[in-house]
């Protein structure tokens, strides 16, 4: 089981119901297709990704067990406007919130999946 986060570029919406709903409809274009068509991430999304990547290694990379991804390499995550990734538990608190914060830093949203709620600087799990 992960603790599962998306990040999109794009107008930030007005409450969590719209969220989950602008998380679906991108989910549905860009993870959940049959069209075996193949988008590169955004630039926007690969620099945020890069800027994970510095605070903790990409799970292919990790030695040492301290990365909290579910998943690699972690860009592999990353669709277009969207990137939907999973986090262990272990490390989901602190990750999510780093996640969070550096998501609000470069004006992206950040949706809590698993919570099924906006995540914003201040925000923390539960």
């Amino acid at each position: 089981m992960t603790y599962d986060l998306a990040v999109w570029e794009g107008d930030h919406p007005a409450d969590d119901a719209s969220a989950g709903r602008c998380f679906t409809d991108l989910y549905c274009r860009y993870i959940d297709m049959d069209t075996g068509v193949d988008h590169p991430p955004a630039v926007r999304i690969a620099a945020y990704v890069a800027a994970l990547l510095q605070r903790w290694p990409d799970m292919t990379e990790d030695e040492l067990d301290i990365s909290p991804w579910c998943s690699g390499p972690l860009i592999d995550e990353a669709s277009g406007p969207l990137f939907y990734f999973g986090l262990r538990w272990s490390m989901a608190e602190e990750a999510s919130a780093y996640a969070a914060e550096l998501a609000s830093s470069m004006d992206l949203v950040c949706f809590d999946v698993s919570m099924d709620k906006l995540r914003s600087r201040s925000s923390g799990i539960g």
